[in-house]
């Protein structure tokens, strides 16, 4: 297979990766961005994106994600469908190997591997997702407005999204499968204190059940775990929150990562503990989880790439 040598390799291809691209290739950089597993990143499960700027009209997640590229490829950035597997960042430039066994000379890398939302694991969930099945109450609660929607999960996540679901939703089941959540206190306080929300209390989701024509979520069949009994809960929408896995792996043993996996950058930049590499999106923001603000970092981890390699070059 033949090599790649490029001045930025962007890893991943989201909306941080391709915003990267876009930038470093507006500065005459010709950025290589190598997709990894799954093109356009999260947001191509996403059926209906009503937030993103510039878009009146709501627009599918693939589609925008399509608009993306074909924007990156027209101001010039070169894409490659593949993996990166290994990388060397003790080597100057970085090397980088991918699965279709191509290697990679960098001079500088921006990470956008992203972050992917744990599931139950259920053949059911996966039937309905993206069909009342979501992994992200930010961006797809505005669709349930006066509507019945569950929240699957006990930690801070799970609670946060109950409470914001509530702006919207006629009503709110929390199921958790212990008797006691693991949020924050004052979260709970906010939740138990809030008329729209219940708890199903040491309880899991046995299946997701819904109509095939069209498809749509019409109900959940919970199963209490103490006692064995099962019933069906009628919601609309249910929102599984049992926490995200930061695509870190291939970086573990080169970059500083916290507790939750997550690459660790300053505030207010995308630099990591080796110079001339960078993270953006998903795989270094715990919090929002959002594709402008993946676009918005990608943005400036290209920035700070250009600004890199042109002290790099005055040296």
């Amino acid at each position: 297979m033949s090599d790649y040598q490029t001045s930025v390799l962007i890893i991943g291809s989201g909306p941080s990766g391709y915003t990267a691209g876009i930038y470093a290739a507006r500065a005459g950089l010709k950025p290589l961005i190598f997709t990894g597993p799954q093109t356009g990143g999260q947001l191509t499960l996403t059926t209906e994106i009503e937030n993103f700027p510039g878009f009146p009209e709501p627009i599918s997640g693939p589609e925008l994600m399509s608009r993306m590229r074909q924007q990156a490829e027209n101001v010039g950035v070169q894409i490659v469908e593949d993996k990166i597997t290994k990388v060397d960042l003790n080597s100057r430039p970085f090397i980088c190997q991918s699965e279709n066994g191509h290697r990679i000379s960098a001079d500088s890398i921006i990470i956008s591997t992203g972050a992917t939302a744990r599931w139950l694991g259920l053949e059911s969930e996966s039937k309905f997702l993206g069909f009342g099945v979501s992994g992200c109450a930010t961006c797809d609660g505005f669709f349930y407005r006066n509507k019945d929607v569950a929240v699957i999960g006990g930690g801070n996540t799970a609670v946060d999204e109950a409470l914001y679901l509530t702006n919207f939703a006629s009503s709110v089941t929390l199921i958790h499968r212990r008797d006691a959540l693991r949020a924050d206190q004052t979260l709970q306080t906010r939740l138990f204190n809030n008329p729209k929300i219940t708890v199903e209390w040491d309880s899991v989701v046995d299946e997701f059940v819904g109509t095939d024509t069209p498809k749509s979520l019409t109900g959940l069949k919970v199963k209490n775990v103490k006692t064995g009994d099962i019933k069906e809960i009628k919601v609309d929408g249910a929102f599984v929150a049992i926490g995200h896995h930061p695509n870190s792996e291939l970086f573990k043993d080169w970059l500083d990562i916290d507790a939750e996996g997550y690459l660790i950058t300053p505030p207010n930049s995308c630099k990591t503990k080796i110079e001339g590499v960078f993270a953006a999106g998903d795989v270094q923001d715990p919090h929002f989880r959002q594709a402008i603000v993946a676009a918005g970092s990608g943005c400036i981890a290209a920035l700070e790439a250009e600004k890199y390699l042109n002290e790099l070059k005055s040296k």
